[in-house]
């Protein structure tokens, strides 16, 4: 141990079923870092999509309330346990939580961090962790886009969205982006041809400015339009499903969804059209820790390197003090913002 001085941590906590003005702030010692562990002092963390479905219950496998949500973070290490190195203390690190982010100071195992670059800011760092990660792995792992193909981009505002056109557009692909037209401009910004995404005919809109169909789909909405987006790509393309953002105001079992979404490209990856289906899972190949870890540090030190180098623009939409987490979700729910609401000390 470098430090025995007890920690204060402040927590963002998640009661029950409330509204975003139900969350409760609350303020507990945390213990000392056992080993391999570390005292992260937060800089950034955020709300992703994850923390709206789990607000209402619907998060795939959230735990048990009441608990502290946060997905990812960007911070600074203050204290670390036996057997990680000292000189750890007073950088900054980036790490996916899934919960507990949304707090002042947090644990975390020493093997889950990754150092952000100098002159990143940590709030724009914080963009680009899970979001960019995500991102990254549907572009290139799971989906293969190669250069001079065109993409479908749905949401091409959003946190996921918006750094998902970039890595397309820095990569030599073309983007058709959809988004509500208070965020055209934006999406013209990135790289995008944008489409309205209300539009009762977008799927026709996408069609006439790709009639041949486009290699890939990226689709976190879900529900019945899953299969027009289906129906966008060519033969020798892919749709990856990374999301059910069509039924998180349903009531019912929070699982169903993602199960019938599973189902259904499962199903389509059978025909014999040349075409393939997946849903993207953040957190397959958990159960292989090593690889796991390995493969998130690559994917997200490479993204990190491309918001140094100026070739990814952090989309912060706005940023609130912790003590405000309520609004920052509110605002998140809105559905009016573009990029990522970020929640700074």
């Amino acid at each position: 141990m470098n430090s025995l001085t007890t920690t204060r941590a402040t927590e963002v906590v998640l009661p029950g079923l409330v509204e975003p003005d139900g969350l409760r702030v609350t303020a507990r010692d945390l213990p000392e870092p056992a080993a391999g562990q570390v005292v992260l002092r937060m800089e950034a963390t955020g709300v992703s999509f994850a923390e709206q479905q789990m607000r209402r219950g619907k998060y795939y496998d959230q735990p048990a309330f009441p608990f502290v949500p946060g997905y990812d973070v960007v911070g600074a290490v203050t204290a670390v346990g036996p057997r990680v190195d000292p000189a750890m203390v007073g950088r900054r690190y980036a790490a996916v939580t899934k919960v507990g982010a949304w707090a002042s100071s947090l644990l975390l195992d020493a093997a889950d961090l990754v150092p952000v670059p100098d002159g990143v800011g940590s709030a724009a760092a914080e963009t680009v962790v899970v979001n960019g990660v995500t991102a990254w792995q549907m572009l290139h792992r799971t989906a293969a886009v190669p250069a001079g193909a065109t993409v479908v981009v749905l949401g091409a505002n959003g946190g996921v969205g918006s750094t998902l056109v970039q890595l397309a557009r820095h990569a030599g692909i073309a983007v058709i982006g959809t988004a509500s037209p208070r965020h055209h401009e934006l999406v013209r910004g990135l790289g995008a041809t944008p489409v309205d995404h209300r539009d009762p005919d977008v799927h026709g809109k996408i069609r006439d400015l790709a009639p041949d169909g486009v290699h890939a789909v990226f689709d976190h909405v879900g529900g019945a339009g899953l299969v027009e987006s289906w129906r966008l790509v060519r033969r020798g393309g892919t749709l990856v499903s990374y999301g059910t953002a069509a039924t998180k105001d349903e009531d019912g079992n929070s699982r169903l969804p993602v199960l019938k979404s599973i189902a259904r490209l499962a199903a389509w990856n059978l025909l014999p059209n040349g075409r393939s289906a997946h849903f993207y899972n953040f957190w397959a190949g958990k159960r292989r820790p090593a690889a796991f870890r390995a493969r998130l540090a690559e994917d997200l030190t490479r993204v990190l390197g491309l918001l140094a180098d100026g070739v990814l623009t952090a989309q912060v939409a706005a940023e609130f003090p912790l003590a405000e987490a309520h609004a920052a979700l509110a605002l998140a729910e809105s559905r009016t913002t573009a990029g990522k609401v970020v929640i700074v000390p």
